[in-house]
Order: structure tokens, then sequence, then C-alpha cells
């Protein structure tokens, strides 16, 4: 997919930043798939710095965009039985100082899906201005580090590239086994 987006911002000049734009704002709102492929061919494409903030303008962008269309179409939703659960509770509910926080500590944890962060904050009582800023915030640290490490593995020889599949294949197998263990007992 990394490869595809390449060859696609590649052939349009002038117009990848729009277009990578546009494919942010199209992923933030869709809230299930990673926006890693899109920060490597952003690297590859447009080197590292201006990819980074390219990146970091279109996850900005698609954010906010995402926080604006939840709020208008799936307010409604805040008192599902789903938004219930104890760890969606205090986000839902917070505003101000304490929104923000949350919202930039999530943003800064990379487990944690920006498309649930910005849902919950769309439906709870999170004003605009707070999300944009918080949010916005919590990026730049977590972006920069995500695109780090994908140019990290774009530069990184097949030896590298092999070693960090075997660690993982090993990380995967072991995560999978205690995970096992626990369904069991």
């Amino acid at each position: 997919m990394e490869e595809r987006m390449i060859e696609f911002l590649q052939a349009y000049g002038g117009a990848a930043y729009f277009l990578s734009l546009a494919c942010n704002v199209a992923i933030s709102v869709l809230g299930v798939v990673p926006s890693a492929f899109l920060t490597a061919a952003n690297l590859v494409v447009f080197g590292f710095w201006p990819g980074f903030w390219i990146s970091f303008a279109g996850e900005a962008l698609g954010a906010v965009v995402s926080f604006l269309l939840y709020r208008k179409g799936f307010r409604r939703l805040r008192e599902t039985t789903w938004l219930s659960h104890p760890k969606v509770k205090p986000l839902l509910y917070a505003s101000g100082k304490e929104a923000f926080g949350l919202i930039f500590a999530l943003r800064l944890l990379p487990f944690v899906p920006s498309g649930v962060v910005t849902f919950v904050a769309a439906i709870g009582r999170t004003s605009f201005p707070v999300f944009a800023i918080a949010s916005s915030l919590g990026k730049l640290p977590a972006l920069w580090t995500e695109a780090y490490a994908v140019n990290q593995v774009i530069h990184v020889t097949w030896q590298g590239k092999f070693i960090l599949t075997i660690l993982s294949i090993a990380l995967f197998w072991f995560i999978w086994r205690k995970m096992r263990k626990k369904m069991r007992g």
C-alpha cells in the first residue's frame, strides 16, 4: 500500500501536498485505517522534515474535520450502552482543562486508536477549540516518533529488515502464548 501511495503522490507533482492532506482527512474520518503507510509515503516523496510536516498538517486537519462530522452526525449516541464503560466516561464527560489533558495524553499513546479518541470527544462535552489544540499538540511528539521509526525502517538494509521481521514474529508469538494461557486459566 505504501508503494502505491508513493507512486500516486509522485505522479501528481505539486498537487501531491494537497492529495496527501486529502488522504489524511479521509483516513481520519474513516477512523479505523492506520496512517503509517501515508506517513511513510510522505517521508519518501517529500523528504523527512517536509514529509513530517505534511503528515502532521494532514493528521491535525483530519482530526478536526472528523471531530466536526462526528459531532454533527453522532451526538445522539452519547447515551448508548458501550459509552457507559468506565474507561470511556472520563473523556465523554470532560471539558476544559480536564478534556485538554486527557486528549493530549491519549494522543501521545500509540496504542490508543485516534479515531476512538476523536469520536468520544466529539459526542461528549469537549469544546471544538480545546479538542483542536490538544489533539494537534499531542500529535506532534507522537507523529515525530512514528516518522522517525518509519524513516529508520525505510533506510535499514535488508538484513535489518530481516531481523525486525524475526523480532516481530517472536514478539507476536510470545504475546499470543500469554493470551492463550489467560484464556485457559
